[in-house]
């Protein structure tokens, strides 16, 4: 079964083509530059680039695969959580191939996606695990039984992980994408020069997330510096880089102890900082959790996991529930 996958779920244009037997075949992402200047999304102008490129893409796809449409056997596209405007052309393009195509067509959770990436690799957990989801939307902890049953543990009740790296990052005067620009300027920081608070740690059987708190703190804590000096602007990344990787070692710690569970799977676009990666690994190899991170491509928002959960969500069985009178678009869900 030859499956396309589309997402459009924010800035990120995506278009993969996965088949069941094989694996992956393709997976094209084209990144939006044009929002730099503005230092942050733009929604409009997102929905405008997704609707320049994507057809671009699906042809760009099909042709290094050596297929074409009628080769399709259904498609899948992320229906939400994302930007209205972004998720609106990736859904309406897909609907309409799968009308032209009479195929079957899959809407895919975003956080799903995310979830199950780790998939699409050679190395991959066994049921249950804990997913550990970060993202720019998302900071979430998954106990993952088997596909499609999910409990939430633990959310972020404000900023997400990946919204507060980026705030953060403007507070300093980094220029966009302020994630990856305050991780790099965190590697020059003073190791322990200053410590900011771990938040939400004091109660152990609350597992949500809050950093918007911790942003507060950093943003009080510069109006006091003297941040023309570059190194204590380094110094103030790398502690805030180290509280934020702290928080999400303690909570995941303490949710796999609490259910007995040896198995962490570590996705989203923030599952790429490297700190962390490193930081997670010394830590949790003395416990004897396993620990799973995806590859730095399918880590960020990409078509090849929304392909690969639509292919787990069908058969050649189930064929008719896909068909477009079933399918309602809900692009608010929320895994």
């Amino acid at each position: 079964m030859l499956i396309m996958g589309i997402e459009t779920s924010c800035d990120d244009t995506a278009i993969a083509i996965y088949d069941k037997n094989i694996g992956i075949l393709c997976n094209n992402i084209y990144t939006q530059k044009i929002h730099a200047k503005y230092g942050g999304i733009v929604p409009e102008l997102a929905a405008r680039k997704h609707l320049e490129k994507i057809i671009p893409l699906i042809k760009k796809s099909l042709l290094k695969i050596k297929k074409n449409l009628n080769d399709l056997d259904c498609i899948a596209y992320t229906e939400g959580p994302g930007q209205i405007n972004s998720l609106i052309i990736g859904a309406t393009v897909a609907h309409s191939l799968a009308f032209a195509l009479n195929i079957p067509i899959i809407p895919v959770n975003h956080m799903e996606g995310h979830l199950f990436s780790i998939m699409l690799q050679k190395n991959i957990p066994n049921f249950p695990f804990i997913g550990l989801l970060i993202s720019g939307g998302h900071t979430q902890l998954v106990y993952t039984y088997k596909f499609r049953k999910y409990k939430i543990l633990g959310y972020n009740i404000d900023d997400a992980v990946g919204e507060a790296f980026d705030k953060t990052s403007k507070l300093l005067g980094l220029e966009y994408p302020g994630g990856k620009n305050l991780s790099k300027l965190a590697k020059y920081g003073t190791p322990k020069r200053f410590v900011f608070p771990r938040p939400m740690i004091s109660k152990k059987n609350n597992f949500n997330f809050s950093f918007s708190g911790l942003k507060t703190f950093v943003k009080n804590f510069i109006i006091k510096k003297n941040l023309t000096d570059l190194q204590t602007k380094a110094d103030i990344a790398c502690a805030f880089e180290d509280a934020v990787i702290e928080t999400l070692y303690l909570k995941s710690l303490r949710v796999l102890k609490k259910y007995n569970i040896q198995q962490l799977v570590i996705s989203g676009g923030v599952s790429s900082n490297k700190k962390l990666r490193i930081f997670f690994y010394k830590n949790f190899k003395k416990k004897n959790i396993k620990l799973f991170f995806s590859k730095t491509k399918l880590c960020t928002d990409n078509a090849a996991m929304i392909a690969y959960v639509g292919s787990k969500k069908i058969s050649y069985k189930e064929k008719k529930k896909y068909r477009l009178s079933q399918i309602k678009i809900n692009s608010k869900l929320s895994l």
